[in-house]
């Protein structure tokens, strides 16, 4: 089995898209950490119609519009942090979360579910973007930890409308 990728030029850098041809197992920014993690070993440049329709996602987001859809995704990972990776998907457009409360959804019966375990679920999101991680923020309102840079969080939540003064501490 290969993985096709895509290159997709953003305003933000570059981006490496992955498909396995029936949904996305990766969407990263080039510098991101944890960058193609969960790929697999044979791959190759080649578009297919899950691609096709992520690069019309990001064109619609990065107009600054919400995609009001979600390509088809292929996770490859743990139940725990598909579990994170579902909550995050319910994060609206233009808002935002914090990492205790995503811990608080997930905590059940008598298992409580930590705000670091969620953080770091958070930080190894193979599908940047589309599974907005960026919409999370510190439970004291900051803007705190995103694979992909803080910079680059904060303008992916401007670029949604959120006002990020606040965020940034001005």
């Amino acid at each position: 089995m290969k993985d096709h990728l895509l290159r997709y030029a953003s305003p933000l850098g570059g981006i490496t898209v992955a498909s396995d041809g029936t949904g996305l197992v990766g969407l990263w920014f080039d510098d991101q950490k944890y960058f193609g993690a969960g790929l697999c070993a044979e791959r190759e440049e080649r578009s297919d119609s899950v691609l096709e329709l992520a690069a019309r996602w990001l064109d619609f987001y990065f107009s600054g519009k919400d995609p009001g859809f979600v390509p088809p995704l292929s996770l490859r990972t743990t139940p725990f942090r598909a579990a994170v990776v579902e909550a995050l998907q319910e994060i609206p457009y233009g808002r935002t979360t914090t990492y205790k409360e995503i811990a608080a959804r997930l905590s059940d019966g008598g298992r409580r579910t930590s705000a670091r375990a969620v953080g770091g679920a958070v930080g190894h999101n193979p599908i940047s973007l589309v599974v907005p991680c960026h919409r999370v923020i510190g439970s004291d309102g900051s803007l705190v930890g995103y694979a992909g840079g803080l910079d680059r969080k904060a303008r992916l939540l401007a670029l949604e409308g959120v006002e990020i003064s606040a965020l940034l501490g001005r």
